[in-house]
């Protein structure tokens, strides 16, 4: 992965059930890569990024592709929003349901060198990013229980964009120059303080202090994946729910090591508490599903407590510490 340190990968994702297979979230790194915000590329299908050079074989293999629902690699000639013409290595593939419906194509895209005319030595790190968006969002999928019968509502979509900008993070630490290619752990600290800083940045209340202290933990990435979407998932509860009716706050985030190598994740605030006869997370909610769901993926426990102000929910996961 240290081949991509310094070059963000642009991550796509589109939605076949809607008319035309419109782009439904873009990451940062393409914006940069194609100079399209997110406001112009959403609810455009992705062919918006094709010009009068752009080979028409090319354009025909990736339709021909999506309309079976296979995986497509290829590299093909886009035009950014200046009209500057750039090499497009993308890596295309379906998310799929329980039932083996096609719920989202993941677009993985990174621009090649002028010269560049034999395939990269970021080709393996791009096809293991790809790898594991399609697996996180596969079950970010299954977890959320899309039926593709079901209609796909603005609120459903920013939900997952949200959640898969968590997964964009765990992403950019394993492209980082200090990560190690060979081992399958990240430092959980400065991932979890990154996702806490970007949903508190999601939520705009600048009177609402968000509080991080993290010990020094090495965890596997697939558990880190979950944690750092449990923490999305509290955080996020905790932001709409907490602070009703106030514009400041404290919201603080802790993780520590247990004895035997669990960790413990607690996130408390001081807000308005949750009311006496109401239990988080609930299965009758979307967001108590998901934090459940990944917590039985963790063999961890949830405990939700009201303290004298707030609430204080504590996360036990053993084991998921590497050292």
């Amino acid at each position: 992965m240290n081949s991509l340190a310094g070059s963000s990968i642009a991550i796509v994702l589109t939605n076949p059930k809607l008319d035309d297979n419109p782009i439904v979230y873009v990451n940062d790194a393409f914006e940069r890569l194609t100079g399209y915000s997110r406001g112009v590329a959403i609810g455009q299908n992705c062919r918006f990024l094709q010009g009068p050079e752009t080979d028409p074989q090319d354009t025909k293999r990736i339709r021909t592709a999506l309309e079976r629902g296979e995986e497509v690699a290829i590299d093909i000639l886009n035009y950014r929003s200046n009209g500057e013409k750039f090499t497009n290595r993308l890596l295309v593939t379906p998310v799929r349901d329980d039932h083996g419906k096609v719920n989202f194509f993941v677009g993985v895209q990174k621009a090649l060198p002028a010269e560049a005319t034999e395939p990269t030595g970021a080709d393996a790190a791009m096809r293991e990013i790809q790898h594991r968006v399609k697996n996180h969002l596969a079950m970010i999928v299954s977890l959320i229980r899309i039926q593709s019968r079901e209609a796909v509502t603005p609120e459903a979509l920013a939900n997952i964009a949200r959640r898969v900008q968590s997964l964009q993070l765990l992403y950019e630490e394993l492209a980082a120059p200090s990560y190690n290619s060979n081992r399958e752990e990240i430092e959980m600290g400065a991932y979890l303080t990154r996702v806490a800083n970007t949903i508190a940045h999601i939520d705009g209340r600048t009177g609402v202090r968000v509080n991080i202290a993290s010990e020094s933990v090495q965890v596997p990435v697939e558990a880190a994946t979950r944690l750092g979407l449990i923490l999305s998932e509290v955080m996020t509860n905790a932001m709409q729910h907490a602070f009703i009716g106030r514009d400041t706050g404290l919201l603080e985030v802790r993780l520590s090591r247990l004895s035997g190598g669990g960790l413990r994740l607690m996130v408390s605030d001081d807000g308005v508490g949750l009311p006496k006869d109401m239990q988080w997370p609930s299965s009758t909610s979307l967001g108590g599903r998901i934090v459940n769901g990944l917590i039985e993926g963790l063999s961890g426990s949830l405990s939700m407590t009201r303290g004298s102000s707030g609430t204080i929910v504590t996360v036990d996961m053993p084991g998921a510490a590497s050292h």
